[in-house]
C-alpha cells in the first residue's frame, strides 16, 4: 500500500523557520516525482514546491522562493521542506504529493498519491 506521512508541523514565531518530512512507504521515492502543496482556510489548495522524479530539478511558488527549500533523501525515502523567514501568510495545512516519474509539475492533478497532511501556524 501507497503512503505518504508527513511531520514537522507546528507554532512558530513570524522570522522562524520549520522543516517538514515526507515519508514515503510503499514505493520507491527515487523513482517518483515530489511535490508539496498547501491549504489555508478558506482557501484553495496551492502549489508550494516540487523536485523532479531523479531530484535533480525544482521548481518554487513565487512567494517562497528564497525563503523554503526542497529536497530528498531517497536512501530514507523521504523528502523534506525547509522553511524559513516563515510569515503569518504561510499559515496553513501542508501536504505532500508523489507521481511515477515526471518532472517538477506544479499541477495538484498530475499526482496521484497524497498524505494526510501537517499543520503550519505561524504568528504574527
Amino acid at each position: 500500500q501507497v503512503q505518504l506521512v508527513e511531520s514537522g508541523g507546528g507554532l512558530v514565531q513570524a522570522g522562524g523557520s520549520l522543516r517538514l518530512s515526507c515519508a514515503a512507504s510503499g514505493l520507491t521515492s527515487s523513482s517518483y516525482a515530489m511535490a508539496w502543496f498547501r491549504q489555508a482556510p478558506g482557501k484553495e489548495r496551492e502549489f508550494v514546491a516540487a523536485s523532479s522524479w531523479s531530484g535533480g530539478g525544482t521548481y518554487y511558488e513565487d512567494s517562497v522562493k528564497g525563503r523554503f527549500t526542497v529536497s530528498r533523501d531517497n536512501a530514507k525515502n523521504t523528502m523534506y521542506l525547509q522553511m524559513n523567514s516563515l510569515k503569518p501568510e504561510d499559515t496553513a495545512v501542508y501536504s505532500c504529493a508523489a507521481r511515477a516519474y515526471g518532472g517538477a509539475d506544479p499541477r495538484a492533478a498530475s499526482y496521484n498519491v497524497w498524505g494526510q497532511g501537517t499543520q503550519v501556524t505561524v504568528s504574527s
